[in-house]
């Protein structure tokens, strides 16, 4: 059965929009990196950008207050290139007046489109009222929607859970009243507050929201593969697929869909990479892997980020995944002292492995 408790989607069935558009902005293809505390830096999302398939990327969740108030806060988290459009930023708060001021600023700063987070589950976040918290208020987030909407000119989106736990479902009020402040687009990660990132995302609450207004819905929760994307557009409707935590677990997953959703119209991946399964998509080869690792530790050293040797030790436990040996390249990175020796056990760990494709 699948995810809605109906009649299942054909395994082969690839039903994908090409584009959204959210105000003038177009996305294309119709998928999002979603935004990640952590995660979803400028190298992180250039590294994206560069793998393909990925139409729209968004910062971390940024504080509003903390960028009015400290231009450190204001360089860390709302630093772009050019080359990363079209991008958006995404706010936290629980102020209309200090969240208009945060968006005229980020307007200012470039950005296309300012988002709206009402989804951190994180418990810091809530005690201020910010985040998932507010789904318990919606006369003010109503009060954020105009004060936002009235303060800047680009497209104006929230990204939200379905409510704060299963007896307070709220997705559907709240996404009609983003629909009638002017927002341009809602993002419904479907799963409660309460739920954190346990239990199953429930794909019919998507649906739901998307019958009920008329601006682009983007599906959240629990897509892991081309399957899934293509899987929960064909049950819901949404217009497009906002992906989080497989992103770093998997670079690749973006281009794998939209190679996914090609193979139904003549131009598949590779034959040779196709499965029994008829997967339709690349799988990453072990130098594809090894690229990628030493491509984004390299952009990790050359952006000069305070904390980089962190940031790459954070990275290697999904990046190692599903690569035999994986531990033994884990522990090397760990105990490296510097990035520059991070990046040789790298080098000397695959070179044992691939010493063709690496020499």
């Amino acid at each position: 059965m699948d995810r809605m408790g109906e009649t299942p989607v054909p395994t082969l069935a690839r039903v994908f929009p090409a584009s959204l558009k959210i105000g003038g902005v177009e996305i294309a293809p119709a998928t999002v990196l979603a935004p990640m505390a952590g995660v979803t830096d400028t190298v992180f999302r250039r590294f994206i950008k560069n793998l393909g398939g990925c139409g729209l990327i968004m910062t971390e969740f940024t504080s509003a207050d903390g960028v009015l108030r400290d231009q450190r806060v204001r360089g860390r988290y709302l630093h772009f290139y050019e080359d990363e459009h079209p991008i958006s930023a995404q706010l936290f708060g629980s102020s209309p007046s200090v969240l208009a001021d945060a968006a005229r600023l980020v307007e200012d700063l470039g950005f296309d489109i300012i988002d709206l987070n009402l989804g951190c589950p994180a418990k810091k976040v809530v005690k201020c009222n910010g985040g998932s918290g507010l789904l318990r208020d919606l006369p003010l987030i109503r009060k954020i929607f105009e004060a936002v909407r009235a303060a800047v000119k680009i497209p104006f989106t929230v990204k939200f859970r379905a409510g704060w736990n299963d007896d307070e479902i709220v997705c559907v009020e709240l996404a009609r009243m983003a629909e009638s402040c002017g927002l341009g687009a809602v993002a419904l990660h479907a799963r409660t507050r309460e739920q954190g990132y346990s239990g199953n995302a429930r794909w019919e609450w998507i649906a739901s929201v998307k019958q009920a207004v008329n601006i682009p819905v983007i599906g959240n929760g629990d897509i892991r593969s081309p399957e899934d994307a293509c899987a929960v557009v064909a049950q819901t409707g949404c217009d497009a697929v906002m992906i989080g935590r497989m992103a770093p677990a998997n670079p690749w997953i973006f281009r794998q869909i939209q190679q996914y959703v090609s193979g139904a119209t003549g131009v598949p991946a590779r034959p040779e990479k196709r499965s029994s399964a008829e997967k339709m998509y690349d799988e990453p080869t072990e130098a594809d892997r090894y690229q990628m690792i030493r491509t984004y530790f390299q952009m990790l050293l050359e952006e000069e980020m305070p904390g980089a040797e962190g940031k790459m030790k954070q990275f290697a436990s999904w990046f190692t995944h599903g690569i035999p040996g994986g531990a033994a390249l884990r522990k090397a990175i760990y105990d490296a002292k510097s990035g520059a020796e991070i990046l040789e056990r790298v080098e000397e760990f695959f070179e044992a492995k691939l010493p063709v494709q690496t020499a």
